[in-house]
């Protein structure tokens, strides 16, 4: 027998190995506030990407948008409605989403909101970091959430593509006359970066995503459907602004808005988009205006929704 014999030990053996014991104890608890730092990066991180949410707001907010909040309000309670649906979409159809893929309760609407912020005020793609933080500071939730959030983020931008490369075909011809040589231009070559962007995740998509493809599919869809909804909303916004302007007309200019806001090379995607709906149907200073109230009410709203966050985080740390 190669064991040692425990009566084999001499009296002063065992205090040297509870030491030994106490001593790698010791290691243990001081290893556990370098554990704790690496559960809080994505918090801290996710805190520094709403930092700067609230400087994009002000400095968004300050520069242009009081101005034009006031210029031109519309005076009908649809357009508000309209508004609000609007606002609401991007954040409530990624909730449907994740709510499929991860059981995401209804708090992590709250959460899906900052994301369309920090997207819209900081930089592209910052509030999906911030998405995926949020959920990785909640391991309890989902094990692995980067696989998710990337194949959402990539999808959100395919059928945005997409969507855009088949409104182009449609509107191309009728927008042909109504454009300079260079716009035109501009435009084309703005659709060709659009679908060599999208073809590397098309032809290699077995080894980007790592969703079922049946879910792929399904959160495609879910995409495709949230873009159709936001179009339908602002050009009923617009109408209720608006109303001598037909509903037709407006909703082809919702079309030609997401189309304008998604081509890469254009480089003031606004005065394009507002130059090409005043040739439609005229009114310039009118409609103008109404745009122009539309994206200072949006800040408006970031900057409300952004406050109301904050004022809950103060009620919740001061809970007993």
């Amino acid at each position: 027998m190669n064991g040692v014999n425990p009566a084999s030990l001499s009296p002063g053996t065992v205090p040297t190995i509870a030491d030994s014991a106490r001593g790698v104890a010791g290691e243990i608890a001081a290893l556990e506030p370098i554990d704790r730092a690496r559960r809080r990066w994505p918090i801290l991180l996710a805190g520094a990407i709403t930092m700067l949410m609230l400087a994009g707001l002000a400095r968004e907010l300050l520069d242009h948008g009081l101005a034009a909040l006031w210029s031109h309000v519309p005076s009908s309670p649809a357009f508000y409605l309209a508004f609000a649906l609007l606002y609401m979409s991007p954040p409530t159809f990624d909730w449907l989403i994740f709510r499929r893929l991860w059981g995401l309760p209804a708090a992590g609407l709250a959460a899906l909101v900052r994301k369309r912020v920090a997207n819209e005020v900081v930089v592209g793609y910052s509030g999906d970091a911030y998405f995926y933080l949020w959920a990785r500071a909640r391991l309890k939730m989902v094990a692995a959430p980067f696989g998710a959030v990337k194949d959402v983020t990539i999808l959100s931008a395919i059928a945005g593509n997409l969507i855009t490369l088949a409104m182009l075909a449609l509107a191309l011809p009728i927008a042909r006359g109504l454009l300079t040589p260079d716009q035109f231009r501009m435009v084309a070559g703005s659709a060709a970066v659009t679908l060599a962007i999208s073809l590397p995740f098309l032809i290699f998509s077995r080894r980007v995503f790592s969703l079922p493809r049946p879910t792929l599919r399904w959160v495609f869809s879910m995409h495709c459907a949230r873009l159709a909804f936001g179009s339908a909303m602002i050009a009923f916004a617009w109408h209720f602004a608006m109303p001598d302007v037909s509903l037709g007309m407006w909703l082809f200019l919702a079309a030609a808005r997401l189309l304008v806001s998604r081509l890469p090379l254009v480089p003031n995607k606004d005065l394009l988009f507002a130059n090409f709906a005043i040739l439609l149907i005229g009114q310039g200073e009118a409609l103008s205006d109404m745009i122009a109230f539309t994206a200072a009410l949006t800040l408006a709203v970031h900057v409300a929704v952004m406050a109301l966050f904050g004022l809950h985080a103060i009620v919740a740390r001061t809970r007993p």
